[in-house]
């Protein structure tokens, strides 16, 4: 059973369908983009609608995949021919990119083995020469410091030996 309703929207999606193709092929004879947006632009439709029409999809996908036939327009542009154009040039700046790469990691690999092998002095001689004279600077202000209250701790155990002593005379 049909109601007023459901032969209303049918109606309407029959007419964006019509929109839809009339988009689609003004754009095939005008050499305007064949995207999705640009014909539903066109169209005066959403998006999803195409996308819900697998059919207006496909006569989307197979217009754009045919080659522009403009007299005397030189080579024919398609979107296989677009995508194709769009890889090389990945692959060249993927390719920039490797190379780049492989040299920065040539670098930090010739420079490790430079200082593992003991060829090269290391990067921080001079800071660490003079870290090392602090260090001992160090070691022998607390050695004097230790000696010191070494000397300190002896004479205080004899004065106590010698009050213990002179406690023990007078008992």
């Amino acid at each position: 059973m049909t109601t007023p309703l459901s032969n209303g929207r049918q109606a309407d999606t029959e007419r964006h369908r019509r929109r839809g193709l009339e988009a689609i092929a003004a754009a095939v004879d005008h050499g305007s983009p064949l995207t999705a947006s640009a014909i539903a632009r066109a169209a005066s439709v959403d998006r999803t609608f195409l996308y819900r029409h697998r059919d207006l999809l496909e006569t989307l996908h197979t217009a754009a995949s045919r080659p522009a036939t403009a007299p005397g327009a030189g080579p024919a542009v398609t979107n296989t021919s677009l995508q194709a154009d769009l890889a090389n040039a990945r692959a060249a700046r993927l390719a920039a990119r490797v190379q780049q790469l492989e040299k920065h990691l040539s670098q930090h690999l010739g420079n490790q083995a430079w200082r593992e092998s003991g060829l090269g002095s290391p990067a921080g001689i001079e800071e660490l020469q003079r870290t090392i004279t602090q260090l001992e600077q160090r070691a022998v202000d607390l050695t004097a410091a230790l000696e010191e209250r070494g000397a300190e701790l002896e004479a205080a155990r004899e004065a106590n030996r010698q009050l213990t002593r002179a406690l023990n005379q007078r008992k």
